[in-house]
């Protein structure tokens, strides 16, 4: 199972550096509802990876991920194709990145987010984990390398959930510091929102093309050996 974490633990990292839903979290705490919203836009967020997670490991079991103990071909394949995905965002974002960070725009829908009904705050939180650009390839990445390492189900389900919990840590810790601080939260949250909202296509590029390099190696290294 050791082996099966260290596979995912850098593609967990790269899900939680999500500016973006950092920047919602933030916002949704400063609604009047702050605490229960933060808490379902948490909610949504946490099963739209564990959901996305779940279908590869239920996938890749009668698709044999796992031949002898090793990646199956049609794994490799993935991972070489969602590199190719993410490289080519990441060339897509480096383009319309602002050559002045405080010009950055942020997406018309943030600025009625304090509207969102409750339904609306989990779907968001569904919607920016499972089916966002960045986050669905790496989590879907994640899900083929569990499936094809080889260990029992039990161990393939304790390290997607330590996936999960990992990869969540960029959105848990506005929400905790808000319920920890309360109010002198204000200052310090705003500060984190400047900062994401200003640089969130630049990292998202960054990252974009990292990630889809080494999912790039992991597909050549799987279908070569």
């Amino acid at each position: 199972m050791g082996h099966a974490v260290g596979d995912v633990l850098g593609l967990a990292a790269a899900v939680a550096v999500s500016p973006l839903p950092i920047v919602a979290m933030i916002l949704i705490l400063a609604t009047p509802s702050g605490r229960l919203n933060g808490s379902l836009f948490a909610l949504g967020w946490l099963l739209g990876l564990a959901a996305l997670g779940t279908i590869m490991l239920v996938i890749g079991g009668p698709a044999g991920a796992s031949a002898h103990k090793q990646p199956a071909t049609w794994v490799g394949g993935l991972k070489l194709a969602l590199g190719v995905l993410l490289v080519l965002f990441g060339a897509r974002q480096w383009r319309r990145r602002p050559t002045d960070p405080s010009q950055a725009q942020l997406p018309k829908w943030m600025a009625a987010i304090d509207r969102f009904t409750a339904i609306k705050i989990l779907a968001l939180g569904l919607a920016l984990s499972a089916a966002n650009l960045k986050n669905a390839p790496l989590t879907i990445a994640a899900g083929a390398s569990i499936s094809s390492a080889g260990i029992a189900v039990p161990q393939q389900i304790a390290t997607l959930a330590i996936f999960v919990i990992i990869a969540s840590l960029g959105v848990l810790a506005p929400l905790a510091v808000y319920l920890i601080m309360g109010e002198r939260a204000k200052h310090v949250l705003g500060s984190w929102r400047d900062w994401a909202a200003q640089h969130n296509v630049a990292v998202m590029a960054v990252l974009f093309f990292v990630l889809g390099l080494k999912l790039l190696g992991d597909g050549i290294s799987i279908l070569t050996t």
